[in-house]
Protein backbone atom coordinates (compact mmCIF):
# COMPACT_ATOMS: atom_id res chain seq x y z
CA UNK A 1 0.00 0.00 0.00
CA UNK A 2 1.95 3.30 -0.80
CA UNK A 3 2.43 5.91 1.89
CA UNK A 4 -0.24 8.75 2.34
CA UNK A 5 0.08 12.26 1.43
CA UNK A 6 0.42 13.89 5.30
CA UNK A 7 -1.39 16.96 4.07
CA UNK A 8 -4.73 14.66 3.20
CA UNK A 9 -7.47 14.73 6.13
CA UNK A 10 -7.53 11.62 6.54
CA UNK A 11 -3.40 10.97 7.20
CA UNK A 12 -3.80 10.88 11.29
CA UNK A 13 -6.72 8.21 10.86
CA UNK A 14 -5.23 5.62 8.69
CA UNK A 15 -1.22 6.02 8.05
CA UNK A 16 1.34 3.14 6.46
CA UNK A 17 -0.06 -0.49 6.28
CA UNK A 18 1.71 -3.09 8.13
CA UNK A 19 2.34 -4.70 4.69
CA UNK A 20 4.21 -1.92 2.96
CA UNK A 21 7.55 -3.25 5.01
CA UNK A 22 9.88 -4.46 2.67
CA UNK A 23 13.83 -5.34 3.96
CA UNK A 24 17.10 -4.65 1.92
CA UNK A 25 17.24 -8.19 -0.51
CA UNK A 26 20.94 -8.59 1.79
CA UNK A 27 18.96 -8.50 4.80
CA UNK A 28 16.04 -10.82 3.40
CA UNK A 29 15.69 -13.23 6.86
CA UNK A 30 15.23 -13.13 10.14
CA UNK A 31 18.72 -14.26 11.74
CA UNK A 32 20.53 -11.24 9.40
CA UNK A 33 17.98 -8.65 10.51
CA UNK A 34 18.22 -9.38 14.33
CA UNK A 35 22.18 -9.51 13.58
CA UNK A 36 21.96 -5.90 11.96
CA UNK A 37 19.50 -4.60 14.89
CA UNK A 38 21.41 -5.94 18.15
CA UNK A 39 25.49 -5.95 16.50
CA UNK A 40 25.59 -3.27 13.54
CA UNK A 41 23.32 -0.33 13.82
CA UNK A 42 25.61 3.07 14.08
CA UNK A 43 27.00 3.84 17.44
CA UNK A 44 26.52 7.12 17.97
CA UNK A 45 24.53 8.14 20.93
CA UNK A 46 22.54 10.38 21.89
CA UNK A 47 23.78 13.09 24.50
CA UNK A 48 22.04 12.71 27.96
CA UNK A 49 21.13 14.65 31.07
CA UNK A 50 21.03 11.80 33.78
CA UNK A 51 19.21 12.18 36.53
CA UNK A 52 18.98 9.56 39.63
CA UNK A 53 15.38 9.23 41.29
CA UNK A 54 14.79 8.14 44.51
CA UNK A 55 12.03 5.49 44.80
CA UNK A 56 9.96 5.14 47.69
CA UNK A 57 11.17 1.92 48.73
CA UNK A 58 14.78 3.27 48.93
CA UNK A 59 16.24 2.01 46.07
CA UNK A 60 17.15 4.74 42.89
CA UNK A 61 15.74 4.43 38.82
CA UNK A 62 18.54 6.22 36.60
CA UNK A 63 16.63 8.34 34.32
CA UNK A 64 18.17 9.65 31.19
CA UNK A 65 16.86 13.01 29.76
CA UNK A 66 17.27 14.00 26.06
CA UNK A 67 16.61 17.87 25.56
CA UNK A 68 15.17 19.30 22.41
CA UNK A 69 16.57 22.55 20.54
CA UNK A 70 15.59 25.42 23.07
CA UNK A 71 13.63 28.09 21.68
CA UNK A 72 10.30 29.71 21.99
CA UNK A 73 7.30 26.95 21.81
CA UNK A 74 3.87 27.63 21.15
CA UNK A 75 3.05 25.17 23.68
CA UNK A 76 4.63 22.84 25.77
CA UNK A 77 7.12 20.58 23.97
CA UNK A 78 5.91 16.55 24.23
CA UNK A 79 7.96 14.47 26.15
CA UNK A 80 8.62 10.83 24.81
CA UNK A 81 9.14 8.44 27.88
CA UNK A 82 11.27 4.86 26.31
CA UNK A 83 11.54 1.32 28.03
CA UNK A 84 14.25 -0.94 27.06
CA UNK A 85 14.41 -4.46 26.75
CA UNK A 86 15.69 -7.53 28.54
CA UNK A 87 18.97 -6.36 30.03
CA UNK A 88 18.99 -3.06 27.85
CA UNK A 89 19.70 0.18 28.84
CA UNK A 90 19.18 4.13 27.63
CA UNK A 91 22.04 2.85 25.48
CA UNK A 92 20.20 -0.07 23.41
CA UNK A 93 19.88 0.98 19.90
CA UNK A 94 16.30 0.52 19.83
CA UNK A 95 15.97 3.16 22.43
CA UNK A 96 18.87 5.22 20.98
CA UNK A 97 17.12 5.18 17.57
CA UNK A 98 13.32 6.48 19.45
CA UNK A 99 15.22 8.89 21.02
CA UNK A 100 17.07 10.48 18.04
CA UNK A 101 14.05 10.81 16.17
CA UNK A 102 11.69 12.68 18.65
CA UNK A 103 14.61 14.64 19.04
CA UNK A 104 14.76 15.44 15.58
CA UNK A 105 10.59 16.69 16.01
CA UNK A 106 11.18 19.16 18.58
CA UNK A 107 10.27 16.66 21.57
CA UNK A 108 11.66 16.08 24.80
CA UNK A 109 12.81 12.38 25.84
CA UNK A 110 13.24 10.08 28.87
CA UNK A 111 14.64 6.83 28.71
CA UNK A 112 14.01 4.70 31.75
CA UNK A 113 16.36 2.44 33.15
CA UNK A 114 15.10 -0.37 34.62
CA UNK A 115 16.69 -1.09 38.06
CA UNK A 116 20.21 -3.03 38.16
CA UNK A 117 20.26 -1.96 33.93
CA UNK A 118 21.59 1.52 33.96
CA UNK A 119 25.03 1.80 33.19
CA UNK A 120 27.85 4.22 33.69
CA UNK A 121 27.97 6.37 30.93
CA UNK A 122 30.93 5.44 29.68
CA UNK A 123 32.05 3.70 26.31
CA UNK A 124 31.82 0.26 28.57
CA UNK A 125 30.49 1.14 31.62
CA UNK A 126 28.97 -1.34 34.10
CA UNK A 127 25.80 -2.01 35.00
CA UNK A 128 24.84 0.12 37.87
CA UNK A 129 23.60 -2.70 40.76
CA UNK A 130 20.38 -2.02 42.92
CA UNK A 131 19.86 -1.22 46.05
CA UNK A 132 17.11 -2.78 47.06
CA UNK A 133 16.50 -7.21 47.42
CA UNK A 134 15.10 -6.74 44.31
CA UNK A 135 15.70 -6.77 40.83
CA UNK A 136 13.27 -6.02 37.03
CA UNK A 137 10.91 -8.17 35.15
CA UNK A 138 8.74 -8.18 32.44
CA UNK A 139 5.59 -7.35 34.11
CA UNK A 140 6.75 -4.88 36.97
CA UNK A 141 4.74 -1.97 36.47
CA UNK A 142 5.37 0.49 39.34
CA UNK A 143 8.79 2.07 38.82
CA UNK A 144 6.73 3.11 35.68
CA UNK A 145 4.17 4.40 37.08
CA UNK A 146 6.03 6.52 39.39
CA UNK A 147 7.97 7.76 36.63
CA UNK A 148 5.16 8.82 34.58
CA UNK A 149 3.66 10.45 37.73
CA UNK A 150 6.83 12.33 38.80
CA UNK A 151 7.28 14.07 34.95
CA UNK A 152 3.85 14.89 34.64
CA UNK A 153 3.57 16.53 37.79
CA UNK A 154 6.92 18.36 36.67
CA UNK A 155 5.46 19.17 32.86
CA UNK A 156 1.80 19.28 33.60
CA UNK A 157 0.72 20.86 30.28
CA UNK A 158 3.26 19.05 28.33
CA UNK A 159 1.57 15.40 26.40
CA UNK A 160 3.45 12.55 27.31
CA UNK A 161 4.06 9.34 25.01
CA UNK A 162 5.69 6.67 25.09
CA UNK A 163 7.49 3.34 23.14
CA UNK A 164 8.52 -0.06 25.23
CA UNK A 165 11.10 -1.95 23.44
CA UNK A 166 10.73 -5.89 23.76
CA UNK A 167 9.79 -6.66 27.41
CA UNK A 168 9.65 -2.70 27.90
CA UNK A 169 6.33 -3.22 25.80
CA UNK A 170 5.39 -5.62 27.51
CA UNK A 171 5.84 -3.86 30.62
CA UNK A 172 4.10 -0.68 29.14
CA UNK A 173 1.21 -2.68 27.73
CA UNK A 174 0.39 -4.07 30.58
CA UNK A 175 0.95 -0.72 32.65
CA UNK A 176 -1.36 0.63 30.03
CA UNK A 177 -4.40 -2.25 30.60
CA UNK A 178 -3.92 -1.64 34.25
CA UNK A 179 -4.66 2.18 33.92
CA UNK A 180 -7.48 1.73 31.66
CA UNK A 181 -9.01 5.25 31.38
CA UNK A 182 -6.93 6.96 33.93
CA UNK A 183 -3.79 6.64 31.81
CA UNK A 184 -2.56 10.25 31.63
CA UNK A 185 -0.69 9.15 28.20
CA UNK A 186 -1.64 10.58 25.16
CA UNK A 187 -0.20 8.18 23.00
CA UNK A 188 2.00 4.49 23.20
CA UNK A 189 3.64 2.44 21.02
CA UNK A 190 4.99 -1.62 21.72
CA UNK A 191 7.39 -2.72 19.21
CA UNK A 192 8.57 -6.32 19.60
CA UNK A 193 6.72 -7.20 22.46
CA UNK A 194 6.93 -10.68 23.99
CA UNK A 195 2.70 -11.18 24.33
CA UNK A 196 2.91 -14.25 26.02
CA UNK A 197 6.02 -14.87 27.90
CA UNK A 198 5.76 -18.47 28.44
CA UNK A 199 5.41 -19.40 25.12
CA UNK A 200 8.08 -16.85 24.28
CA UNK A 201 10.25 -18.27 26.68
CA UNK A 202 9.78 -22.14 25.75
CA UNK A 203 10.27 -20.73 21.61
CA UNK A 204 13.52 -19.86 22.42
CA UNK A 205 14.57 -23.55 24.17
CA UNK A 206 16.35 -24.62 20.55
CA UNK A 207 19.48 -24.61 19.66
CA UNK A 208 19.80 -21.27 18.07
CA UNK A 209 17.35 -20.36 20.68
CA UNK A 210 19.30 -21.05 23.56
CA UNK A 211 22.19 -19.29 21.75
CA UNK A 212 20.06 -15.89 21.40
CA UNK A 213 19.14 -16.15 25.30
CA UNK A 214 22.84 -16.90 26.13
CA UNK A 215 23.60 -13.32 25.94
CA UNK A 216 21.34 -12.18 28.60
CA UNK A 217 21.58 -14.90 30.65
CA UNK A 218 25.15 -14.29 30.92
CA UNK A 219 24.58 -11.18 32.64
CA UNK A 220 21.31 -12.01 34.60
CA UNK A 221 22.76 -14.92 36.13
CA UNK A 222 25.36 -12.50 38.35
CA UNK A 223 22.68 -9.90 38.90
CA UNK A 224 20.64 -12.55 41.22
CA UNK A 225 23.94 -13.81 42.27
CA UNK A 226 25.24 -10.61 43.73
CA UNK A 227 21.61 -9.93 44.81
CA UNK A 228 21.81 -12.80 46.83
CA UNK A 229 25.11 -11.92 48.36
CA UNK A 230 24.26 -8.43 49.39
CA UNK A 231 20.74 -9.11 50.93
CA UNK A 232 19.94 -12.02 53.34
CA UNK A 233 16.26 -11.57 51.96
CA UNK A 234 17.15 -12.55 48.08
CA UNK A 235 19.70 -15.18 49.53
CA UNK A 236 16.83 -17.03 51.16
CA UNK A 237 14.12 -16.80 47.89
CA UNK A 238 16.89 -17.59 45.41
CA UNK A 239 18.21 -21.20 44.45
CA UNK A 240 21.90 -20.75 43.85
CA UNK A 241 22.55 -23.83 42.70
CA UNK A 242 19.94 -23.49 39.99
CA UNK A 243 20.84 -20.32 38.65
CA UNK A 244 24.27 -20.59 38.54
CA UNK A 245 23.13 -24.06 36.22
CA UNK A 246 20.39 -22.02 34.36
CA UNK A 247 20.69 -22.15 30.53
CA UNK A 248 16.95 -20.99 29.62
CA UNK A 249 14.84 -18.15 30.13
CA UNK A 250 12.47 -20.46 32.32
CA UNK A 251 14.63 -22.43 34.38
CA UNK A 252 16.45 -18.83 35.53
CA UNK A 253 12.98 -17.20 36.04
CA UNK A 254 12.16 -20.19 37.93
CA UNK A 255 14.95 -19.92 40.04
CA UNK A 256 15.54 -16.47 40.88
CA UNK A 257 12.85 -13.81 39.00
CA UNK A 258 9.75 -15.21 40.56
CA UNK A 259 11.19 -16.28 44.41
CA UNK A 260 12.61 -12.98 44.36
CA UNK A 261 9.34 -10.93 43.31
CA UNK A 262 6.72 -13.11 45.04
CA UNK A 263 5.35 -15.52 42.04
CA UNK A 264 4.89 -19.10 42.99
CA UNK A 265 7.39 -20.17 40.14
CA UNK A 266 8.15 -19.27 36.69
CA UNK A 267 4.83 -20.22 35.39
CA UNK A 268 3.26 -17.93 37.50
CA UNK A 269 5.33 -15.14 36.91
CA UNK A 270 4.38 -15.50 33.46
CA UNK A 271 1.02 -16.30 33.59
CA UNK A 272 0.26 -12.80 36.04
CA UNK A 273 2.93 -10.63 33.95
CA UNK A 274 2.34 -10.99 30.10
CA UNK A 275 0.48 -8.21 28.94
CA UNK A 276 -1.55 -10.28 26.46
CA UNK A 277 -4.23 -10.56 29.37
CA UNK A 278 -4.07 -6.69 29.64
CA UNK A 279 -4.75 -5.82 26.06
CA UNK A 280 -8.56 -5.43 26.19
CA UNK A 281 -8.29 -3.26 29.20
CA UNK A 282 -6.09 -0.33 27.03
CA UNK A 283 -8.24 2.61 26.25
CA UNK A 284 -5.07 4.49 25.42
CA UNK A 285 -4.57 5.61 21.60
CA UNK A 286 -1.57 2.26 21.22
CA UNK A 287 0.64 0.84 18.08
CA UNK A 288 2.39 -2.38 18.20
CA UNK A 289 4.60 -3.47 15.72
CA UNK A 290 5.88 -6.99 15.62
CA UNK A 291 7.16 -9.13 13.07
CA UNK A 292 5.85 -12.67 12.31
CA UNK A 293 8.92 -14.00 12.13
CA UNK A 294 10.39 -12.62 14.83
CA UNK A 295 12.96 -15.53 16.51
CA UNK A 296 11.78 -14.77 19.55
CA UNK A 297 7.40 -14.99 19.42
CA UNK A 298 5.40 -17.91 18.30
CA UNK A 299 3.50 -16.46 15.02
CA UNK A 300 0.19 -17.55 16.56
CA UNK A 301 0.51 -15.26 19.81
CA UNK A 302 -0.09 -12.35 17.28
CA UNK A 303 -3.00 -13.67 16.01
CA UNK A 304 -4.05 -14.35 19.70
CA UNK A 305 -3.23 -10.52 20.54
CA UNK A 306 -4.81 -8.74 17.81
CA UNK A 307 -8.25 -10.70 18.89
CA UNK A 308 -7.37 -9.90 22.64
CA UNK A 309 -6.88 -6.41 22.08
CA UNK A 310 -9.31 -3.59 22.74
CA UNK A 311 -10.10 -0.85 19.88
CA UNK A 312 -7.50 1.40 20.95
CA UNK A 313 -5.12 -1.06 20.41
CA UNK A 314 -3.44 -1.21 16.92
CA UNK A 315 -1.46 -4.02 15.70
CA UNK A 316 0.60 -4.16 12.55
CA UNK A 317 2.43 -7.53 12.23
CA UNK A 318 4.77 -7.44 9.27
CA UNK A 319 6.01 -10.84 7.38
CA UNK A 320 9.12 -9.48 7.75
CA UNK A 321 11.60 -7.34 10.49
CA UNK A 322 13.07 -9.83 13.25
CA UNK A 323 13.27 -8.67 16.26
CA UNK A 324 13.98 -4.74 17.08
CA UNK A 325 15.02 -4.84 13.91
CA UNK A 326 13.17 -3.74 10.77
CA UNK A 327 16.27 -2.31 8.52
CA UNK A 328 15.47 -0.09 5.62
CA UNK A 329 17.23 1.81 3.39
CA UNK A 330 20.76 1.96 1.64
CA UNK A 331 23.67 0.11 2.71
CA UNK A 332 25.59 3.31 3.86
CA UNK A 333 22.30 4.43 5.63
CA UNK A 334 19.98 1.93 7.21
CA UNK A 335 17.87 2.74 9.53
CA UNK A 336 14.91 1.16 11.15
CA UNK A 337 11.22 1.31 9.51
CA UNK A 338 9.64 0.44 12.46
CA UNK A 339 10.62 3.09 15.01
CA UNK A 340 10.65 5.83 12.30
CA UNK A 341 6.67 4.59 11.77
CA UNK A 342 6.16 4.70 15.39
CA UNK A 343 7.51 8.48 16.10
CA UNK A 344 5.37 9.37 12.99
CA UNK A 345 1.99 7.72 14.66
CA UNK A 346 2.53 9.22 17.46
CA UNK A 347 2.96 12.75 16.65
CA UNK A 348 0.31 11.98 14.34
CA UNK A 349 -2.13 11.29 17.86
CA UNK A 350 -0.85 14.75 19.40
CA UNK A 351 -2.95 16.66 16.62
Amino acid sequence: MPRLDHSSPRAKIVRLEESAYRPPRWLSNRHSQLAWGALARPGSRVAFRRETLPTPDGDEIVLDHVVAATGPEPRPRPRLIALHGLEGSSFSPSVQGVLRLARERGWNATALNFRSCAREPTRRGRAIENRTARLYHSGETTDLDFVVRVLGRREPRAPLLAVGSSIGGNVLLKWLGEQGSDSPLVAAAALSTPYHLERCARNLETPLGRLYSAASLRTLRPKALSTASRFPAAARAIDLARVRASRTFFAFDDAATAPLHGFAGASDYYARSSSLGYLGRIRTPTLGISARNDPFLPEAVLDEARKAASPAFRLWTPASGSHLAFPEGPPWALASWAEREIVAWLGDRLG
